[in-house]
């Protein structure tokens, strides 16, 4: 289903149409990111980003290992001395 269309000026520029500009969320000095899909080309607003993508950019070789409370107060513990201590 078309949501809108665009025409393409002489300077490859386009004109977003309200509807979409209402649904993305943008205005003025917005960025639009433009990726493609197979045969498809999506727009979307830039730095919308899901949490699974997020947690892909963070953890690239899987979610990391479950630590115990003890391991876990035991390098608070360590990280609190080395910042405050006395020199």
């Amino acid at each position: 289903m078309t949501l809108a269309q665009s025409k393409v000026t002489a300077q490859g520029q386009i004109s977003v149409p309200a509807a979409v500009r209402r649904k993305l969320g943008v205005g003025p000095g917005s960025v639009l990111e433009w990726e493609q899909e197979g045969e498809k080309i999506v727009v979307r607003r830039a730095g919308r980003y899901s949490s699974e993508d997020m947690h892909r950019a963070l953890f690239p070789k899987g979610p990391p290992k479950p630590r115990k409370l003890a391991e876990l107060k035991e390098g608070i513990r360590r990280y609190v001395r080395k910042r405050y201590a006395r020199r």
